[in-house]
């Protein structure tokens, strides 16, 4: 398992948010995610319920389309979000990746993009076969 613990968010710019739907934070923002494999089974139980009770995101650009045929792990982020500036007590959610077809496209940041486009190549470094 993977553990990324995240404090010292600047919360001091435009439209700061914690996430699609704008919800807001502070200063005293702090984030725990937990990343991990899981098996098949498991995998495709939590994209089920994902199917029956989560809200689709419309318009969904990101170009990745799932491999069907992959029948390995999965990737798991269970994440928790504390903020006393915004809310009356933590919350967690998970969310479950299966393996995508083709290349994983670049995101960065806008806050950092002038920065990480400054005088660099813009290639990322990706693996010719998937480590899981």
């Amino acid at each position: 398992m993977l553990v990324v613990d995240t404090t010292g968010v600047k919360s001091k710019r435009p439209f700061a948010m914690v996430d699609i739907y704008g919800t807001p934070y502070t200063e005293s923002l702090h984030v725990v995610e937990r990343y991990r494999l899981v098996d098949y089974e498991t995998t495709m139980e939590a994209q089920e319920r994902t199917r029956k009770e989560n809200i689709s995101i419309p318009n969904n650009d990101s170009g990745l389309v799932v491999d069907a045929s992959h029948k390995g792990k999965g990737l798991q982020l269970q994440f928790t979000v504390e903020d006393d500036g915004v809310f009356t007590m933590p919350w967690s959610a998970t969310m479950t990746y299966r393996r995508a077809l083709g290349r994983w496209p670049e995101f960065v940041c806008a806050e950092n993009i002038r920065e990480y486009y400054n005088n660099k190549d813009s290639d990322v470094p990706w693996a010719d076969k998937p480590d899981f």
